[in-house]
């Protein structure tokens, strides 16, 4: 079966355990060439990605702030952190069906992304679940998708912008929330979040690989074009602080890292 059909298939189901499983069970595809192009007729009836009602989706300033020392608190934490997993899963394989041509290696990188992303939610879900709450409890925002919406018709934009942007951001973020669950006496937590922070490495790492790629094809310079289509594309400006060796580690230049603290 076409890797990419399958990708596309898993995007449109709406309930979260379905489309974890149908990412487990796209398969990784062989050799060089790109897959064949899905057929998208569904998208005629059908909108991306595959939701379910709940949660609510509201306004990032509508989200309202909880301290982790609550077990209310906590909750909330990791429902946000399982949504922004969800939305990743989502874009992995928005990326595998949506751009064709591509060599082998960037529809497996992107599958391989899908599977963990699947994994790091089932992952936060479950501790969601051992304090008493489920996905869908809590309202959500959807800046993830959104760019991801932005960026559909240019390859270069979205990996720019979502890998080495927002997903980027988690790098920074991670170790302080890790923390903060540490001083809450949530050990298991915290380790979650350990488990995360070490595939997004990977993850940012796969992205900064195949947006330098593009940026070498076509003789663009990779810092001048990030700064264009973060002004094109209206992105969050990125800031401090900075986990600059995680960031080094997912691949960013020290050329890249100045022109990120210098605002």
């Amino acid at each position: 079966m076409n890797p990419r059909q399958l990708a596309l298939d898993a995007l449109l189901l709406a309930d979260p355990a379905a489309k974890c499983a149908a990412v487990d069970a796209i398969p990784l595809p062989a050799g060089e060439q790109a897959p064949a192009d899905p057929d998208s007729s569904r998208l005629l009836s059908e909108t991306l990605p595959g939701r379910s009602p709940r949660p609510v989706l509201v306004a990032p300033a509508q989200l309202a702030q909880r301290p982790v020392s609550t077990r209310a608190g906590r909750a909330a934490l990791f429902h946000s952190l399982a949504h922004i997993e969800l939305n990743a899963v989502n874009l992995a394989l928005d990326a595998v069906w949506r751009f064709g041509g591509l060599p082998g290696d960037f529809y497996r990188d992107w599958i391989g992304v899908a599977r963990e992303e699947s994994q790091h939610f089932q992952l936060l879900h479950g501790h969601l679940q051992t304090m008493g709450f489920l996905y869908g409890d809590f309202p959500a925002h959807d800046g993830l998708w959104e760019m991801a919406e932005r960026t559909r018709d240019d390859l270069l934009a979205r990996l720019a912008l979502v890998p080495r942007v927002l997903e980027a951001r988690g790098l920074d973020a991670a170790p302080l929330i890790r923390d903060k669950l540490r001083r809450a006496g949530d050990e298991q937590g915290a380790a979650l979040l350990d488990i995360i922070l070490r595939d997004e490495v990977a993850h940012v790492r796969i992205g900064n690989r195949w947006y330098h790629w593009l940026c070498d094809r076509h003789g663009r310079d990779a810092l001048a074009c990030q700064a264009e289509l973060a002004r094109r594309f209206r992105a969050p400006r990125p800031r401090g602080p900075f986990n600059l060796d995680a960031r080094r580690a997912a691949g960013f230049d020290e050329r890249e890292l100045a022109a990120l603290q210098a605002g």
